[in-house]
């Protein structure tokens, strides 16, 4: 697997870890729709999360958030509807982002998280 890869790996795990320490229960991770994917589905209360996670090891070039353009939220969009639809879920849904900054094997990574982030 390639180091972008690991990293990336490293870093949902550390969101999946971080969601949970705020009480989030963890119900899926890294979900296919054909080619496009969710990477953590997860409970808060009474509303269904769909997560994105983007990790970097620093902040040097741009920061993660960055990540999640257009493009990529067109994406997210048709694989949440999809999950929605086969699963028939019928609860209030919301989209976050979470990004981790740190090297693989770091203590303490930096989280930042941004709740109900518009799919437009």
């Amino acid at each position: 697997m390639a180091a972008h890869n690991d990293l990336g790996k490293w870093g949902e795990d550390r969101a999946a870890d971080y969601l949970r320490s705020l009480g989030y229960t963890i119900v899926a991770r890294d979900w296919k729709s054909g080619h496009r994917d969710i990477d953590i589905v997860a409970i808060d209360g009474d509303t269904m999360v769909f997560v994105e996670v983007k990790t970097r090891s620093n902040r040097n070039y741009t920061d993660p958030e960055q990540a999640v353009d257009y493009f990529k939220l067109r994406n997210l969009q048709s694989a949440i509807n999809h999950y929605i639809k086969y699963f028939h879920v019928d609860r209030d849904v919301r989209f976050d982002v979470v990004t981790v900054v740190g090297t693989m094997g770091a203590a303490a990574p930096e989280f930042n998280h941004l709740t109900d982030v518009p799919l437009y």
